[in-house]
């Protein structure tokens, strides 16, 4: 599977013209899977601990117009995660979407941290907890967003369910990218599946700016394969699911708990 992640601007205007580079790169280089930041489609809202309640709706609406537009990307596969409401309750929502299906609700993100320039817990609600695997074209996925790659329990049970890859979308800041980088590593060693991420670059709250850092991490040692950066926001790999399927009868999976 050839798959890529990027990391893209926070900015409307920046935004629009970063996704024609995106589009042209994921098209020049058939990517069947693209992985999108966390809530990429409108200026991160949890920046501010206001709860603004027509801002929520903004975001919410521009998600909906800008997934209209993934068939751009050419890809099979894409995956991200999008702000929904839920019988009138706020949530960050993990989502697949396909020619053929358009967009499927795959995960509602649980952990939400509540801090300055990261007020999540103020702008939506948890889910319910369900970390379950989900198959695209014969591969097996299981969504991480962001704060949740912390809690590697989850990495292991998605392991020993047959992941493939981890599917990290996160808004994450500049200042902590090692430690982001570290939290990868592990979760990949922990499942035994490749782990891959895409982020927010820019600017956030004064004196925090998003990190970008993209990146693709192997299943077997946590090695990264490579990461994006300002300079070069798209990274294409392609990479090999029997892979993950050999690394998860290696130590540390094959362990009992």
């Amino acid at each position: 599977m050839k798959v890529t992640v990027c990391e893209l601007p926070n900015e409307p205007g920046a935004l629009a013209e970063q996704w024609g580079n995106l589009a042209d790169h994921t098209r020049s280089v058939k990517s069947d899977l693209v992985l999108l930041p966390e809530m990429p489609f409108h200026p991160w809202p949890a920046a501010s601990d206001r709860v603004d309640h027509e801002r929520w709706r903004q975001t919410v609406e521009a998600h909906r117009r800008w997934i209209e537009r993934l068939p751009q990307l050419g890809a099979a596969v894409v995956m991200g995660t999008r702000p929904v409401n839920r019988r009138g309750v706020p949530h960050n929502e993990g989502f697949v979407w396909t020619p053929d299906d358009g967009v499927i609700p795959a995960h509602t993100k649980y952990y939400l941290p509540d801090e300055a320039g990261f007020w999540e817990a103020s702008w939506y609600r948890r889910g319910k907890g369900a970390f379950k695997p989900l198959a695209c074209g014969g591969i097996v996925c299981g969504f991480l967003i962001c704060t949740e790659l912390w809690f590697t329990r989850h990495a292991r049970d998605y392991g020993r369910q047959g992941a493939h890859i981890l599917i990290c979308p996160r808004v994450t800041p500049a200042s902590s990218t090692d430690k982001w980088i570290a939290g990868g590593r592990t979760a990949a060693v922990v499942s035994g599946a490749f782990c891959l991420s895409s982020n927010l670059n820019g600017p956030n709250i004064p004196g925090s700016d998003f990190g970008g850092t993209g990146w693709i991490i192997e299943p077997e040692e946590g090695a990264v394969l490579g990461t994006t950066s300002a300079e070069k926001p798209f990274l294409t790999m392609d990479i090999d699911p029997r892979w993950a399927e050999a690394a998860k009868s290696t130590y540390p999976r094959y362990v009992a708990d």
